[in-house]
């Protein structure tokens, strides 16, 4: 059977993919494979921040619940994926990287994700 840290272990391998974390959407991290990428804390917190006004825009606009995000900086993207009813995937993918295949495994795979928390 495999673990939280199987699955973020398996996630930072694929091509493109710098680093991940689970986070709850009060802003703590669950766990993580961000290695120097960034401060977990930190990383969680606003990661539970950008989903919560995410899903107020999403709710002013009729839009429904949010499923998923993504940001582009100037060095690489940032997707924020729902693993179940109150927790996200985050993923650092590099800027060259092809997160449109992971953004819809993520998705398409969020009910076995959520059955690892």
């Amino acid at each position: 059977m495999a673990t939280l840290r199987d699955f973020l272990t398996s996630l930072s391998r694929r091509t493109g993919v710098l680093a991940t974390a689970i986070v709850s959407a009060d802003g703590l991290t669950i766990d993580h494979a961000l290695g120097a990428a960034g401060d977990p804390e930190a990383v969680a917190a606003l990661s539970a921040t950008l989903a919560r006004h995410a899903q107020e825009l999403g709710a002013a606009l009729g839009r429904g619940p949010l499923r998923a995000a993504a940001l582009e900086y100037e060095s690489g993207m940032l997707l924020l994926a729902l693993a179940g009813p109150s927790n996200y995937v985050v993923v650092l993918a590099d800027r060259d990287g092809d997160v449109g295949p992971l953004l819809h495994d993520l998705q398409q795979h969020e009910p076995a994700i959520a059955a690892l928390l």
